[in-house]
């Protein structure tokens, strides 16, 4: 199975480094020396991690064969893709692979049918889950403790608990219009 783990980002210095967006919590073991990464478009790959170090709080990498400014930033944009068993799981309790999060029906904690998760932005303050309503229209999701109340593997949905004005503000702006023209 496959699994993001980066994406490139700008060319840093003349020497072919690049800064790169980690989308791992192992980034010490997927983005190591010697790691050789998937990638997306395929194109641009399979890359050889030659040289990884921190600058300023960004992870800077060099890849086998990229040794000018020129050939690295080539590379911007492209995700990089490791090859990860399928019965490995997370360490912590409440860790989770995108691909386990991917699909999962939205439900609010009554039941109510939000939609269903189609793409996980990876944000510097947390995680969003884009969520496809039935309609065809989307909605975000903060993948933070207060909302996502349960991740629930089995049966394949993620239960929310919404703060007013998250999944739809026109029915919470028209049930309060409704209210305030019923008591006046």
């Amino acid at each position: 199975m496959q699994l993001v783990v980066a994406r490139i980002g700008r060319a840093h210095g003349i020497k072919g480094e690049v800064t790169v967006e980690v989308r791992t919590d192992e980034p010490e073991l997927r983005l190591a020396p010697g790691a050789v990464l998937a990638t997306d478009p395929a194109s641009t790959g399979p890359l050889t991690i030659e040289t990884g170090r921190v600058h300023s709080g960004r992870l800077l990498l060099r890849f086998a064969g990229v040794t000018d400014r020129t050939a690295a930033e080539a590379l911007r944009n492209t995700l990089l893709i490791a090859e990860i068993d399928p019965e490995e799981l997370p360490e912590g309790e409440d860790e989770y692979y995108d691909h386990q999060l991917m699909d999962l029906d939205v439900v609010t904690v009554d039941g109510t049918e939000v939609g269903r998760i189609t793409e996980i932005s990876h944000l510097p303050s947390q995680d969003l889950f884009i969520v496809e309503r039935p309609d065809g229209s989307e909605v975000l999701i903060p993948f933070v403790e207060e909302i996502v109340t349960e991740i629930d593997l089995t049966e394949q949905r993620a239960v929310i608990d919404p703060p007013p004005g998250l999944i739809d503000d026109r029915a919470e702006t028209a049930s309060a219009r409704d209210a305030a023209e019923d008591g006046s």
